[in-house]
């Protein structure tokens, strides 16, 4: 393999944080790491987060480069966000299953058919379906931002159907879910689940509402990553399940150490079958190679990312609660 790929010879010998270290300073960079990425990565980076959190941090700051470890996605929405900044993702094949299950000629199809409802979509999708998109949502916002919704108002609500069904249930919408899911998520073994909590029976259960239905039922706290780690830090119980990407229970350790906390099991009972295969292609190699290189670089048409911007922009606006849908004006599908 070459050097792109992070083994290339040019690379022994190197001490990576200090050349990453070195680079953040010549190049003005600030580098943003999802809670889903290694350890690693996460102690050297400027900001650990969730991705739109990151991506709103990175464009308070007056970097010149934003190297995000995380996914293709994530990496987009801070270009969307920050244009005048270069952004660089170690690994361009850093995808989501999420995104993947949702084409945006598809999406653009489904929301031809179904023209009296509007597009509220979680933000695990491409630039090109957030320009298809009316509100995008985080798994923070989404049960706010749905609230401010006429209840006459026909919603599709895509790609996750996980987390579409939870809101679906929690406040009683009826929605048109779109059937993508995130495989990571999708893993969790209720059997297995209820297998730990019989081991453990006075810890609670932290989980993502991109888990399925069988595994929500059985959590005490449902939320967005963020959420998770704040519930992992004020609950009253020394011992915590969490039925998330597993990485994130490096912050919990760093944040409360004294606490111990418990990856939700697979099918084959062990936790480390649900490591994201996207997040884990960023390496400290790549990352380096990245700010060296200042590639792979995404590139956003601008056409698109101001009609992606849109999206996002009515979002930030029902999450701060200072709009409602009606002041959002007329809706239509922005597939043209």
């Amino acid at each position: 393999m070459d050097a792109r790929g992070g083994i290339g010879g040019s690379l022994q010998g190197l001490d990576l944080r200090a050349e990453i270290d070195r680079l953040r300073k010549e190049r003005n960079a600030v580098i943003l790491a999802h809670y889903y990425q290694k350890p690693e990565i996460q102690d050297l980076a400027d900001f650990v987060g969730d991705s739109l959190d990151l991506s709103r941090k990175a464009q308070a700051t007056d970097a010149d480069v934003i190297a995000f470890c995380g996914v293709r996605f994530m990496a987009e929405t801070a270009k969307i966000l920050s244009p005048e900044k270069i952004v660089v993702l170690p690994d361009m094949d850093a995808g989501c299953s999420l995104e993947d299950s949702c084409p945006p000629e598809q999406f653009a199809a489904f929301r031809a058919q179904h023209p009296d409802h509007i597009a509220l979509t979680y933000i695990n999708c491409s630039a090109a379906v957030k320009a298809l998109s009316d509100v995008i949502v985080t798994s923070s916002s989404a049960e706010k931002i749905l609230s401010q919704i006429p209840a006459d108002q026909k919603i599709i609500f895509g790609p996750d159907k996980h987390l579409g069904g939870y809101l679906a249930r929690k406040t009683g919408r009826d929605m048109l879910l779109w059937p993508g899911v995130c495989i990571v998520h999708e893993a969790f073994s209720e059997t297995e689940l209820l297998k730990l909590k019989a081991q453990f029976p006075d810890a609670p259960v932290a989980a993502h509402p991109e888990c399925p239905a069988h595994v929500l039922d059985h959590a005490d706290y449902v939320g967005s990553t963020s959420g998770i780690l704040e519930f992992a830090k004020t609950m009253p119980q020394d011992t915590l399940i969490v039925a998330t990407e597993p990485h994130i229970i490096h912050q919990m350790e760093k944040a409360v150490p004294e606490k111990t906390f418990i990856g939700a099991p697979g099918a084959d009972g062990n936790c480390n079958c649900n490591i994201c295969p996207y997040m884990a292609l960023n390496t400290m190699e790549k990352l380096y190679i990245a700010l060296r290189d200042l590639e792979p670089r995404i590139e956003i048409e601008e056409e698109l990312r101001l009609k992606a911007k849109k999206s996002l922009d009515a979002m930030l606006a029902m999450a701060s609660a200072t709009v409602g849908m009606g002041d959002l004006g007329p809706v239509k599908v922005t597939g043209d």
